[in-house]
């Protein structure tokens, strides 16, 4: 709820003096129109600062340390929330700022730890509060509208107690990974294999059908998980999250359980509705990206419970309409929900993506410290590396820039990479680089200087796995797709049942991986030595011996892994 006001009483708001708050340039691809109609509700979302957030990022690191003796002791939900709670003054002060603008207390939505707190208000209120102006911009390619603004400030007795708040320069635009598929006759896919098999250096012995269609059975040959079962019954989750109307059809999930998993006929996945979120089953609404991260995550991990979240997206602003409608990214929204939650899943794949440059500083990294919380509490966080190589997609060369993505280059979280083919090599696709926003982590240290002398920023991917020719069901119709929307919910069910393995023995779920990845497990990983990921008129970067930001550490050995995990 919001209140009505008229211009004698925001006339009478007592007056503060304001100080910039954020400024940010004229976002590329974007132009300004109308001002924004000053009864357009917006819904403000306000970070107040996390003072002992430094203590939360030594917890999480000394819990996903292999060689700390607190590994795998991860924190509960109220003990992170505490240790990110705001100071009581920040929460006062910016109640008693909200409340001088004739906002009720009693509306205010709090995040759990109260770091956050939401409010719907008119334009012309957000304006006042803000001392800024908004105006409708569109985006150019798209034609979609946003309102937002290039700068906004705050009283200055609560400059110190507000960290950010959105909407106001924040013009990203969420998307899913860009898959390339193709569709393929039934009679094409199903050709039974020759018989013939291709023996790796590993050992390892994949059929041969594998380098034009992957199946399930095709990943646990490659990544040497034969024989391995999950169990239902150990409490262990995996979890694909769903944005942007990707709807996951339950009718597909059968035809490929059919195809390639019968014994998990007839089972599902449990749906989570978040912000509204819907997953309808009409066939002709069934997403590409739905369909092939719940198939391939849920199909190799099955019988693990399993859980698809559908978030509900950001709609484009529409002249007319005067409902109350959420622009904010819808990351947060995710978060917001899933940090509130006693018992989230200990593996979760997120196959979307920003690019960095269009994602405000301050709200990246205030993103990136809620996956850092969730890594405290014992979840594996698993993001596509994405599908644009190194460039931006810019056609000219003169405002070409390699473009890394977000939250891939988030150092909490673990970014998949992208590869083709057996033997495996970089698909051409594959993102990967430096952040132009985190600095380098420190588990990152030593492999980096191998890689390149002095790279300031973090860099990514951390591991990678196959990304093109998965045979899903669309629409009911077998499909080719690939992308790092392929890899990650593969890496991400392959870590569910290294979990499964962990719980099974009487141990901790694995949590944030990158410490364990950078130390004990890079040995358990299949080095990727061929493959660039090109972009801007430039070859991209190479994948090498050793660690590479294409393709990380390499693929998967599930085997070695399990071993090391039981260790």
């Amino acid at each position: 709820m919001y209140c009505v006001f008229s211009l004698a009483a925001l006339g009478s708001l007592k007056v503060r003096t304001a100080k910039l708050k954020e400024l940010v340039e004229h976002p590329r691809g974007w132009v300004k129109g109308d001002p924004a109609p000053a009864d357009h509700i917006l819904e403000l979302r306000i970070a107040l600062p996390q003072p002992n957030f430094h203590v939360l990022e030594q917890h999480l690191y000394e819990v996903s340390d292999p060689n700390h003796e607190r590994y795998g002791k991860h924190l509960a939900k109220q003990e992170v929330e505490d240790i990110i709670a705001p100071r009581p003054e920040s929460v006062e002060l910016v109640d008693e700022w909200l409340i001088s603008h004739g906002l009720n207390i009693d509306d205010f939505v709090r995040s759990p730890a109260r770091d956050w707190v939401t409010v719907q208000v008119p334009v012309a209120v957000a304006e006042a509060m803000l001392a800024t102006k908004y105006h409708v911009w569109i985006h150019e390619e798209s034609g979609e509208s946003s309102i937002r603004t290039l700068a906004y400030s705050v009283p200055e007795f609560i400059h110190d107690h507000v960290e950010l708040i959105q909407p106001t320069t924040m013009f990203a635009r969420m998307k899913k990974q860009k898959t390339t598929f193709r569709w393929s006759s039934h009679q094409e896919m199903l050709l039974p294999s020759n018989g013939s098999r291709i023996t790796l250096p590993n050992g390892v012995s994949v059929d041969a059908s594998c380098n034009t269609t992957v199946t399930i059975t095709c990943l646990k040959e490659l990544y040497n998980a034969v024989g391995f079962n999950a169990s239902a019954t150990i409490g262990n989750q995996i979890g694909i999250t769903g944005y942007l109307g990707q709807f996951a059809n339950i009718a597909d999930l059968q035809l490929f359980y059919a195809d390639q998993r019968p014994d998990a006929l007839n089972s599902s996945f449990k749906l989570v509705s978040v912000n509204g979120g819907q997953n309808p089953q009409n066939v002709s609404e069934a997403g590409d990206e739905a369909d092939l991260d719940v198939q391939f995550a849920f199909g190799l991990t099955f019988p693990t419970p399993s859980t698809f979240f559908s978030t509900a997206g950001s709609p484009p602003f529409i002249p007319d309409l005067r409902t109350p409608t959420n622009t904010n990214e819808p990351y947060t929204i995710w978060l917001d929900f899933i940090l509130s939650q006693d018992n989230p899943p200990q593996t979760i794949s997120t196959s979307y993506s920003d690019d960095e440059q269009t994602v405000p500083k301050n709200f990246a990294q205030r993103v990136c410290n809620g996956f850092a919380q969730l890594g405290a509490r014992g979840v594996s966080l698993m993001f596509g590396s994405g599908d644009g190589g190194v460039g931006d997609g810019n056609p000219d060369p003169a405002t070409q820039q390699f473009l890394p993505g977000f939250p891939a280059s988030c150092p909490f979280v673990t970014t998949v990479g992208g590869t083709i083919f057996i033997p495996e090599v970089a698909v051409s696709f594959s993102g990967g680089g430096f952040s132009d926003i985190f600095a380098r982590p420190s588990y990152q240290d030593a492999v980096v200087q191998t890689y390149l002398n002095a790279l300031p920023n973090g860099t990514f991917a951390d591991v990678s796995a196959l990304a093109d020719n998965f045979k899903i069901f669309l629409q009911g119709s077998p499909v080719l797709i690939g992308g790092t929307s392929a890899s990650s919910p593969t890496f991400a069910g392959l870590v569910s049942l290294l979990n499964d393995a962990r719980l099974s023995n009487g141990l901790a779920p694995l949590g944030f991986l990158n410490p364990f990845i950078y130390s004990k497990g890079q040995s358990a990983f299949n080095d990727i030595t061929v493959g660039n990921n090109p972009g801007c008129g430039t070859p991209g970067f190479n994948t090498s011996k050793g660690w590479d930001p294409v393709t990380g550490f390499g693929t998967p050995d599930f085997g070695k892994l399990k071993d090391l995990v039981l260790q």
